[in-house]
């Protein structure tokens, strides 16, 4: 009777042993396109919202309608939308299309990189791995500070004089 007590109440890292098994297995990602074969996600970058859809083609990249070329007259801003296509080694096998509002030109082309990584892990999810570590999935948090009352801006404050 003191053993089966004992294995009931038993205390530290045996007791633990056999519970590990099911939490330790990673988490199935599956393919999800809508009924035209897209894949479809939203990315966020400062007060820009981008929303991107992925499906095989050529590698058009259409924003709001006009090409990236129109659209970014930038070279830096095009090649950090382009990033996901690149690291992965997709350039020319898929179509993206996206509409992008708020904020500037460059949340914006960040809000479309965070999309289109999403996008690109919906359609292939073994891309998820590629694109983990150089950050493209991580949201960057980081908007504008409030204006303060009594502050010239959110941290400035009025000129001082003594007379």
């Amino acid at each position: 009777m003191t053993d089966v007590a004992n294995t009931e109440t038993a205390t530290g890292f045996d007791a633990l042993k056999g519970m590990g098994t099911a939490a330790e297995e990673a988490p199935v990602h599956v393919q999800k396109l809508d009924a035209q074969g897209r894949a479809y996600s939203t990315g966020k970058r400062k007060n820009a919202i981008a929303r991107v859809w992925v499906k095989p083609g050529t590698g058009k990249f259409t924003i709001n309608g006009k090409d990236q070329e129109q659209y970014f007259a930038r070279p830096v801003l095009r090649m950090m939308i382009a990033q996901p296509l690149v690291v992965t080694g997709r350039e020319t096998q898929f179509d993206v299309v996206c509409t992008v509002e708020g904020s500037g030109l460059s949340g914006q082309a960040g809000a479309i990189r965070h999309g289109l990584s999403h996008a690109l892990t919906h359609y292939e999810p073994e891309l998820r791995k590629v694109l983990k570590p150089h950050g493209f999935l991580t949201r960057d948090a980081r908007v504008v500070e409030r204006k303060k009352y009594g502050r010239a801006k959110a941290r400035r404050s009025f000129q001082f004089s003594k007379r």
